[in-house]
């Protein structure tokens, strides 16, 4: 397990402070936001290998051995003066050595995020030059509605139907079948969070709510991956787009992967059945700065924006409910958002649903060929644990892209497509300074969409334009690190900035596996083919930003290409036209992942698929699969409503199966399993 040792603490504390260099404007430096403890926290919800490569890398840094790395003096990190230091942050950023990038990048992520998006407490200048005015400090005092268990030793739980996660599938699938009358027992790795927990700091609340405390990424560190890990998952910290599957990706996993059912009329009533759940609209038309330059810089280019529908309700145009929407992707404190956790799961523990939060599921249990329950620890406030064993007549995993197949790989389950396919709809930021106040980070995160290049060249695949939260950390984590001097400047005045995101449907995928501790690991490489494609999308969001009015537009790359414009009119292009041409190795440019599919789908070749159509793995009866791993490709939009709908048609179908179950004559141990071919 990775611990801070003194001289590791020193030279994070110097590391701060060269990224983050105290300026005559006031600012302090660095370390002032260092929170160590939380960084060490965060350290230690990676897999034991990546803990100890940090490790090794401090330790490096304490060592004369390190000027070989830059071909400066053979100094430690902390006996470099700071001009030094800097050239050699500098040099490992542009370094040819892959492993140089990778810590370059991990360290200014973990200090930047620490310094911008800790509390005015921490770092009281750091927001005021930003003109960030900090979160929504309305009182919030609601009680929380759900009641969860908490065991305080051993337990064991029988119920009919285990779920095990909380978000946009098993929310669903627990408030479809307890509704229905069914016994079921929701089990959700992260904590219960209501009201006045969503404290809306950026560093807190990525610790809560997110997986590995918002610092899970690929295993080379080149893609930060967003995954909701609390009560209500992905849809108690996502952006609030309910975007419906589009048809022509319906009816592409229907013809290329043998799954009819997604083009038949039982699915789209699924999907109107969530929308409704859910509260499903365009009501709310006033748009944050950003969402406003991307309406006006599209359709001066003749292009077609709509309004994104959006699971929110009780909205008025008030300025107080207008900058509360800014704040629902770290917690809606305010109950505005309708997610699993202010409906589906509601509805569940209303029919007597059990939910255990704050619980990781080792193993599904297994016996002769069919699931028998689970294995998990609970983690109790203080921190102690205790073991619970549920027994269970069906389990259904709704973990999400990343958690799912490590627990089927952990429980045994070894279909050889099993974590393959891993779509990401990786995703780049362009940003724009505009001559007046954007104020991004108010009103809603996203509520506006260019769909101009969703389907490039002839194909299904291409990139959508959106915009994303833009609070202080995770703005300066996504902006290129070239100095000290050059970050904070960039940071200045953030209140002018306005983010695109291009969001690309990738073809080509990646890969989820477990290390001999069962912890999942990430394996993607963003292919030729979807480059171009998100190439594409950056172009068309840098001249989006130009005919919107932007002056300056700083372009995804870690040389930090930049455009300058006056009066709508782009003055450099030549500086667009090379960017296909720069080298875009790992972890020489930003890229993130707020999506995660495919890596357990669907389909009709079990031999392919570790997926039934109905939900069931092909290896173990009883056993279902109910979120966004069970896509059989991305969905190219924004996946809530899509992994909604499809685990309420899951749900029904599980409906049938139970009613039927004690009319049914037994299979045979192997009969209708699927056999791995040695």
């Amino acid at each position: 397990m990775f611990t801070l040792t003194p001289d590791r603490s020193a030279v994070l504390q110097a590391l701060a402070d060269t990224f983050i260099p105290a300026l005559a404007d006031g600012s302090p430096a660095g370390s002032a936001g260092l929170n160590l403890e939380k960084l060490q926290d965060a350290l230690r919800e990676q897999p034991a290998g990546a803990q100890a490569e940090f490790g090794k890398l401090l330790d490096l840094m304490e060592k004369p051995l390190l000027g070989l790395t830059w071909f400066g003096p053979l100094k430690s990190f902390r006996k470099l003066d700071a001009i030094q230091r800097e050239q050699l942050l500098q040099s490992w950023a542009a370094s040819n050595v892959p492993q140089l990038r990778k810590g370059f990048n991990a360290l200014r992520k973990l200090c930047t995020l620490l310094y911008y998006g800790g509390s005015m407490a921490e770092v009281p200048a750091a927001w005021g030059h930003l003109g960030y005015p900090g979160p929504d400090e309305r009182p919030v005092d609601t009680p929380k509605p759900i009641h969860t268990l908490h065991p305080t030793q051993g337990a064991v739980y029988e119920c009919n139907v285990l779920v095990i996660g909380s978000g946009a599938g098993g929310g669903v699938v627990a408030g479809e079948l307890a509704q229905a009358g069914h016994d079921v027992l929701v089990i959700e790795k992260g904590p219960y969070c209501h009201g006045c927990d969503f404290t809306q700091r950026e560093v807190d609340m990525l610790g809560a709510l997110y997986d590995a405390k918002g610092t899970l990424s690929t295993q080379d560190g080149s893609i930060g991956i967003l995954a909701g890990s609390c009560l209500g998952g992905g849809t108690t910290v996502n952006w609030a787009g309910a975007f419906r599957t589009p048809d022509y990706v319906l009816q592409e996993w229907a013809r290329e992967h043998d799954a009819p059912h997604f083009n038949t009329l039982a699915f789209k009533e699924s999907i109107n059945a969530v929308a409704r759940t859910i509260g499903v609209n365009t009501n709310y038309t006033r748009h944050n700065g950003q969402n406003q330059a991307l309406w006006d810089g599209s359709t001066k280019l003749g292009q077609e924006v709509k309004l994104i529908p959006r699971n929110e309700k009780g909205l008025t145009d008030s300025d107080s409910d207008f900058r509360a929407l800014g704040y629902t992707s770290l917690g809606d404190a305010h109950g505005i958002k309708q997610g699993t956790l202010n409906t589906y799961l509601l509805t569940a523990f209303e029919h007597g649903a059990r939910i255990l939060a704050d619980t990781k599921v080792d193993r599904v249990t297994i016996a002769q060929g069919r699931a028998t329950g689970a294995e998990a620890v609970h983690t109790m406030p203080d921190g102690r644990t205790v073991r619970v064993t549920v027994k269970a007549k069906r389990v259904v995993v709704a973990g999400g892209a990343i958690q799912t197949p490590a627990l089927l790989l952990r429980s045994g389950l070894k279909h050889p497509h099993l974590g393959l396919h891993l779509h990401l709809h990786p995703t780049v930021v362009v940003a724009g300074r505009y001559p007046h106040p954007m104020n991004s980070w108010h009103g809603p995160s996203m509520s506006v969409v260019n769909d101009t290049y969703t389907m490039l060249h002839g194909t299904n695949f291409g990139a959508k334009l959106e915009t994303p939260p833009t609070h202080p950390g995770l703005l300066s984590m996504v902006l290129p690190w070239r100095s000290g001097r050059q970050h904070h400047e960039m940071l200045r005045d953030a209140d002018h900035l306005g983010s695109f995101i291009v969001l690309t449907r990738d073809r080509d995928g990646g890969r989820v596996t477990i290390d001999k501790n069962g912890m999942p690991l990430i394996d993607y490489a963003l292919s030729d083919f979807d480059r171009t494609n998100m190439l594409e999308g950056v172009r068309a969001a840098a001249q989006i930003h130009v005919a919107a009015g932007a002056h300056t537009v700083y372009l995804p790359h870690g040389t930090l290409p930049t455009l300058h414009a006056e009066n709508g009119v782009l003055q450099n292009p030549a500086v667009l036209d090379q960017l296909p041409h720069l080298s875009w190795k790992p972890n020489q440019f930003g890229l993130y992942s707020a999506h995660q599919m495919s890596t357990c789908r669907m389909g009709g070749d079990a031999a392919t698929h570790p997926l039934k159509l109905n939900g069931e793995t092909v290896e173990v009866q009883n056993l279902f699969v109910a979120d966004g791993s069970a896509f059989p490709a991305c969905s190219g939009v924004n996946p809530m409503l899509t992994i909604m709908a499809l685990a309420h048609f899951t749900a029904q179908g599980l409906k049938n199966q139970v009613k039927q179950a004690a009319h049914a004559v037994p299979l045979a141990p192997n009969q209708g399993q699927y056999a791995p071919q040695l």
